[in-house]
């Protein structure tokens, strides 16, 4: 995407977007280990070392480790622990992270590593679109922010755009490292009046109690869920009745054969290029109409379909594979659905 088609307000990378007055980012917990809920509110600390959280149940405590909740039980660290090195190193080698907050502070609308720019494409036109065609459709009331759960957060990226036009993100991912996981959202703190709330936490568990946000965004992260049922009931709990789910940028395919082929292909590629297949867990890494057809019917669910242009090299990936006798391409469709209850 070149810089001519960006909003005039995101030229610099960094853009002055009107803030709406500072919403209060209390949220009421729950315990990660047993499900009690702790009716006190935990705020962004101002510095290291406020806390810990204590369940007054099970006395399993949340601490925060460089403004990260420490919400993942030691046997669920133990269950993602080999997931996380390899991610790690797969993203190390991509070129991700800076130790340059202009880095960050640019996303997603330029990648001034040069390393991942046609990605970072992808997420602007998604970004852009989710934000300006069904954000303002969920405001319940004009200038309302909405209180978001970003789901997959990784350097926290979209939280920092959220809380720039107003909303209440809350960030949450299973790294916690300062180039690629949630330790780098603190090159955000310069551009706004209070860092948004950050915690290391599984989407099958998350440590909030129910009804709490309006909106749940699964950032390119959805197709990481080890069972889609799980996680996706796992998020309407935490949405307040009439809240919003959206998938974002997670692959999809016609059938299953083909995601399958996909999998096989990828795993073979990491074999060649890192030494591993890149499965230390069981995750879904793919969507097709008939999943989604039955997670509706399952969770009572109503999916809405968004299609996003993402420019004429994208749209011509299907047709090129079939001259070409290619596997079918993914396609990065967005998902909306509405908890009713």
């Amino acid at each position: 995407m070149s810089a001519t088609t960006l909003p005039e307000e995101f030229l610099q990378g960094n853009p002055a977007l009107p803030q709406a007055t500072e919403p209060s980012t209390g949220i009421v917990l729950r315990c990660p280990a047993c499900g009690t809920i702790k009716s006190e509110s935990a705020e962004q600390p101002s510095a290291l070392g406020t806390g810990p959280v204590v369940c007054r149940n099970c006395s399993f405590y949340m601490t925060q480790n460089r403004g990260v909740w420490q919400a993942l039980p030691a046997e669920r660290q133990k269950h993602f622990e080999q997931f996380m090195l390899e991610y790690e190193q797969v993203r190390k080698a991509e070129g991700r992270g800076s130790t340059s907050s202009e880095y960050y502070l640019a996303l997603p609308f330029r990648d001034l590593n040069h390393h991942n720019s046609w990605q970072w494409s992808i997420r602007t036109r998604t970004h852009l679109y989710i934000v300006r065609n069904i954000l303002p459709t969920l405001r319940r009331k004009k200038n309302e922010s909405l209180k978001v759960l970003d789901l997959g957060a990784g350097n926290g990226w979209l939280s920092y755009r959220l809380a720039a036009l107003g909303h209440t993100p809350t960030a949450i991912d299973l790294l916690t490292n300062e180039f690629d996981g949630l330790g780098a959202a603190h090159h955000y703190g310069s551009a706004l009046p209070k860092l948004f709330p950050r915690f290391q936490a599984e989407l099958d568990n998350l440590p909030f109690a129910s009804d709490q946000f309006d909106c749940a965004i699964f950032n390119a992260a959805f197709h990481y869920s080890e069972n889609y049922e799980r996680t996706l009931s796992e998020t309407m709990r935490c949405l307040r009745p009439g809240g919003t789910i959206i998938i974002a940028d997670s692959p999809t395919y016609s059938g299953e054969s083909v995601g399958r082929q996909m999998v096989v292909e990828r795993q073979e590629m990491f074999r060649r290029n890192f030494g591993f297949a890149s499965n230390s867990l069981n995750s879904s890494e793919f969507l097709t109409p008939k999943r989604l057809l039955e997670l509706a019917a399952k969770l009572q669910l109503e999916w809405k379909t968004h299609k996003i242009w993402y420019g004429f090299r994208w749209a011509s990936r299907p047709l090129l594979s079939r001259l070409k006798r290619r596997r079918e391409p993914s396609q990065f469709l967005v998902y909306t659905a509405q908890v009713k209850r």
